[in-house]
């Protein structure tokens, strides 16, 4: 007799694929954190992609500041982490998050789910990202929108900005990449910039921030594992889905892109990646800005939104929006 499966790959006890193929995904997750219950933001849910039942979150300020009479709402699409295999829009890591750049940004926030791996190997969560971006070019098309928060002529489609928060910062680089500088296959929707708060990048060569020391949550066994469950069958950290620059990827020298803003923690296994990321973009010519938060770990932002390094993450981010308005 055969033995009996057993786990070969566990993901926290969030997420464990069995030595037969059997995935199983844990439905009562305890969460170190509380659900943030923020009075100035109202959200709700939607349906963007119903071939795959997936939907997003809205987030509106519940009195937006309107400093002048022409002004409207920007609109951020914030893409969830979770090294593409876990996480999702109703995570208080993603929703907390997603309350605290509403408010403090005084913009409209929306966070797409994306399919996950093994069960969805990458480039699924790419493709995913931009079906919430043709979703929100429904919105702007819609004479009667299907959502009336954004018929109201409260938001700016004009004005919008991705902010990927680790591999969700990996989505955004494809994004960003994919859509090309002014975005023009999403009019009158308008992206005129990408935040990508600590890219989950990766490569078969370590560096020396991925050889430790390990974080509190994070550590090289865990990166490598995202990637093993992620990757397309048989590729290496080296895939152009991981690694921009790997041997077989494109050059993106020849690509004209929005402006990027990398931010990282000082203390990030992903730190010496991001930098990477930007110095080399910001060598081809790209408008790219880099800012290391020194001593911050992996999601220091999204575990903490209302922290001093969360409050000064967002100044970051207002004077990113600000530059490149228009």
């Amino acid at each position: 007799m055969g033995s009996f499966p057993h786990i070969v790959e566990d993901c926290m006890g969030v997420l464990q694929v069995l030595s037969d193929g059997t995935i199983f995904r844990s439905k009562n997750i305890q969460f170190n954190m509380p659900f943030v219950d923020e009075k100035s933001v109202h959200f709700k849910d939607a349906m963007f992609d119903k071939n795959h039942n997936l939907h997003l979150r809205i987030y509106k300020p519940t009195s937006a500041s309107f400093p002048v009479n022409s002004y409207k709402l920007p609109i951020i699409i914030f893409i969830h982490g979770g090294g593409f295999c876990i996480g999702s829009r109703m995570w208080p890591t993603s929703h907390n998050c997603c309350l605290r750049l509403a408010s403090g940004l005084n913009a409209v926030v929306v966070a797409p789910d994306y399919r996950l791996a093994p069960e969805h190997r990458l480039p699924a969560a790419m493709d995913d990202a931009a079906s919430a971006m043709k979703w929100l070019q429904g919105q702007a098309l819609s004479e009667t929108s299907s959502d009336a928060w954004f018929n109201n002529g409260e938001v700016d489609f004009d004005q919008v900005f991705i902010l990927g928060d680790s591999s969700g910062g990996n989505i955004a680089h494809h994004l960003a990449v994919r859509f090309g500088a002014g975005s023009t296959e999403l009019a009158p929707v308008r992206v005129r910039g990408y935040v990508l708060l600590a890219p989950f990048f990766g490569g078969v060569v370590r560096t020396k921030s991925e050889v430790g020391p390990s974080e509190a949550l994070l550590n090289l066994e865990i990166l490598d594992r995202f990637w093993r469950l992620s990757m397309p069958i048989g590729e290496t950290r080296d895939h152009p889905l991981a690694n921009p620059f790997g041997p077989l990827s494109p050059s993106l020298e020849v690509l004209i892109l929005d402006p990027i803003l990398v931010i990282v923690g000082g203390s990030e296994l992903l730190k010496d990646r991001a930098e990477d990321y930007a110095r080399r973009l910001k060598d081809m010519g790209k408008k790219i800005e880099y800012e290391e938060f020194e001593g911050m770990e992996h999601g220091f932002f999204n575990y903490d939104p209302y922290s001093d390094a969360a409050n000064q993450t967002l100044q970051v981010i207002t004077r990113f929006m600000s530059d490149n308005s228009g």
